[in-house]
């Protein structure tokens, strides 16, 4: 039988559930300009979480300069390329390696450009990390069109025809494959030398 101490035992008070802080981009570059971000690490912004971007080994900066140089031949449009430059994409600002935006440079003097024709980003050793926190992002800002360049298994990853969170079509692009961007379909990327690390 309880004791008459047991009985009167009040049950433990209920905590309330911790909120989750969710940083804006306005809070982002705020933290930026007072110094609580370190100026050695560059950042992104992820659904309104911080991330520190890992840092760039020889066999990614030689990927992405190759194709930097690649994307410099397309034929001239209402468009430009920016490289490891912010997008600010709805609560989110990522850093893509490579991206293809409407307009001219001037255009985004005052802010990062809110969509872009194509994205690339380039992964050396965790591609998974890209596509479970960017792509998505990506999608929803209605990106027509991302390319993940896998080197680990060398393969460039195209993703198009983003409906909701996710992109409804993928296809994989072998070394002996060529790309046809979107935005210019007259032109292709061949990928051997886009996957090419070493002479």
């Amino acid at each position: 039988m309880a004791s008459q101490s047991e009985l009167c035992t009040p049950p433990p008070a209920e905590r309330p559930a911790a909120e989750r802080l969710r940083f804006t981009p306005e809070m982002f570059h705020r933290l930026g300009e007072l110094g609580l971000l370190d100026d050695t690490t560059r950042y992104e912004l992820i659904e309104g979480d911080i991330y520190a971007m890992p840092p760039e080994g020889p066999e990614h900066a030689t990927v992405r300069t190759r194709l930097m140089y690649q994307m410099l031949t397309l034929p001239t449009g209402d468009w430009h390329l920016r490289v490891e430059a912010p997008l600010r994409l709805g609560a989110s600002e990522l850093v893509p390696n490579l991206a293809v935006v409407p307009g001219r440079v001037e255009d985004y003097a005052a802010q990062h450009p809110t969509t872009a024709l194509l994205v690339i980003e380039i992964a050396a050793t965790a591609p998974q990390r890209d596509r479970e926190l960017k792509l998505g992002v990506y999608a929803q800002a209605g990106a027509p069109e991302c390319w993940l360049v896998n080197l680990r298994e060398q393969c460039v990853e195209v993703y198009r025809e983003p409906a909701g969170d996710a992109y409804k079509s993928v296809r994989c692009y072998t070394p002996d494959e060529a790309i046809a961007p979107l935005f210019a379909p007259e032109w292709a990327v061949p990928m051997g030398e886009s996957l090419k690390v070493h002479p």
